[in-house]
């Protein structure tokens, strides 16, 4: 039940966790939902497989990579920190780093000025829809992955690559 109300961020998920009839108790359970997940980030969080070979390929191809994610960027950062991941990135933006959030392509543009690429010349990897709206609105390609949370939804929106393992995504990235 609990899968089928991720994705849109984790207001959403409280909104729709909480039901239509507790909207007034939003806030409440969004500074809940913050304290516990902020405590527990990595009691279950484990990178899939593939995931470091494929960060180590792109940065030894010499493709730099960044995160642009809606979650607060203090807690993304821990999570790629504790999983031995976040010395791979340049940069992480989170939806707290900027005035806008995607699908708004701000944070997208942004991280391309500072890789000094055009938008053209940058990938979005993702998992959801959103991920496909923030690259099209930025004028980027996509490359979608199959195991995130919602592939079904990802599927919908009808992106030019969706591939099924991470060294596909170096494939897609290095134009193969």
């Amino acid at each position: 039940t609990l899968a089928g109300f991720v994705g849109d961020g984790a207001r959403k998920l409280v909104e729709r966790a909480l039901g239509p009839s507790a909207s007034e108790r939003v806030d409440e359970g969004m500074a809940l939902f913050i304290d516990y997940y902020g405590a527990h980030l990595l009691d279950r969080t484990r990178s899939y497989p593939g995931i470091a070979e494929m960060l180590s390929a792109l940065t030894r191809s010499g493709v730099g990579c960044s995160v642009l994610t809606n979650k607060p960027v203090a807690m993304s950062r821990a999570i790629l920190a504790g999983l031995g991941l976040l010395s791979a990135f340049a940069e992480v933006l989170g939806g707290d780093s900027r005035s806008s959030r995607k699908p708004d392509p701000d944070g997208l543009l942004y991280l391309a000025r500072l890789a000094d690429a055009s938008p053209s010349q940058v990938l979005l990897v993702g998992d959801s829809a959103i991920d496909v709206r923030t690259a099209r609105a930025g004028g980027t390609g996509f490359c979608g992955v199959s195991w995130g949370l919602a592939p079904e939804r990802l599927r919908a929106e009808a992106p030019t690559h969706i591939v099924d393992h991470p060294r596909d995504v170096v494939a897609v990235a290095l134009g193969g």
